[in-house]
């Protein structure tokens, strides 16, 4: 039997009762972007992408130089979905504990010691890790499991994650020296990397005016985590047509050495995205047209997130370094090919 969560074609008139969830949904996305639009300035494109991520139930790598106001993009986000938001702040010495918690031994009035599991930051529903590749490797896998799995293992024992959950992780793309890179299989697990760039006049203007005078906007709550889930499960539910599922399949597999027709990938990429990316753009595809109040998504969704989606999921080898040839060139090629179906 077919979940009613499952993604379906694109059919030519939606159910009623899809359209009204749809446009209520529209209503209350606006809503959202018009708080967050109050205390983060001249980042639209980057809260949009955010919002397509968590639609999803995505995590969201963030790459930015500092004073980009990435923390305090996370707590507002926070406070406007109304979720419990937590921040980890990455370096060398943190330890896998001090982000899932450890077990104490505690010892009662008659003299029983028993072990007693103290969660950490982890157990949040919005979790902010702040340059996550200062972290070591150890360290950094520690958050794998809750990613994928939304339960942690201590000391032999599950603990499940609360829901929705969410992972938002920065990097410094300025400061090289002390950092780990991140390993393919947990940047895989990053629904979008989103590029944050500094923000334009009038927006830096609006933001200095805002943020040194007596009093600072302060975010508001719009929805509950309770709503947040109902949007995610109707992202899930909006249709989608089979010249967007193709479109998809030819995205990934033209990013693959070895299925693509692009000689830019053959010559250049040493590994490609793998069967997450597609789940990404199906999942994002259809976030990014709730947002737009659309209906479904279509081709010029699927070429929007190109960027976001693959750019972390694919790798140059040394030839493209030798020759000039930058992610962007690959990913614009590949894009190319979905806009000529």
């Amino acid at each position: 039997m077919t979940s009613p969560y499952s993604p379906r074609p694109a059919a030519a008139n939606p159910p009623a009762d899809l359209l009204a969830l749809i446009e209520d949904a529209s209503h209350k996305l606006s809503a959202i972007r018009r708080a967050v639009g109050e205390v983060i300035f001249g980042q639209d494109d980057v809260v949009n992408q955010i919002l397509a991520a968590i639609l999803s139930g995505g995590h969201m790598l963030l790459i930015g130089v500092p004073g980009l106001a990435k923390t305090r993009l996370v707590e507002t986000l926070g406070i406007v979905l109304g979720l419990d938001a937590r921040r980890i702040q990455c370096t060398p010495d943190l330890m896998p504990s001090d982000i899932l918690g450890a077990e104490v031994l505690e010892e009662s009035d008659s003299g029983k010691r028993s072990f007693r599991f103290v969660p950490g930051p982890v157990f949040s529903q919005l979790l902010m890790a702040d340059e996550i590749n200062r972290a070591s490797p150890r360290t950094q896998s520690a958050l794998l499991q809750a990613m994928q799995e939304h339960r942690v293992t201590v000391a032999g024992h599950d603990y499940p994650v609360p829901s929705p959950f969410h992972v938002m992780a920065t990097q410094n793309p300025l400061e090289q020296e002390g950092t780990y890179p991140l390993p393919e299989a947990q940047l895989d697990r990053f629904l979008l990397q989103i590029d944050i760039g500094y923000p334009n006049l009038d927006a830096e203007r609006r933001m200095l005016l805002a943020t040194t005078s007596a009093s600072e906007p302060n975010a508001k709550p719009v929805i509950t985590a309770a709503d947040l889930q109902g949007l995610q499960n109707l992202v899930r539910r909006m249709p989608i047509s089979e010249k967007v599922v193709e479109g998809i399949l030819v995205m990934v597999r033209q990013g693959r050495p070895e299925t693509s027709e692009l000689e830019i990938v053959k010559k250049h990429v040493v590994w490609g995205p793998g069967p997450r990316a597609s789940q990404a753009l199906s999942l994002a595809t259809r976030a990014r047209a709730l947002i737009d109040g659309r209906l479904a998504p279509s081709l010029d969704d699927v070429i929007a997130l190109t960027n976001p989606v693959m750019q972390h999921r694919m790798a140059l080898g040394f030839s493209a370094r030798a020759e000039g040839v930058r992610m962007e060139d690959v990913l614009q090629s590949m894009a190319k090919s979905v806009a000529a179906l």
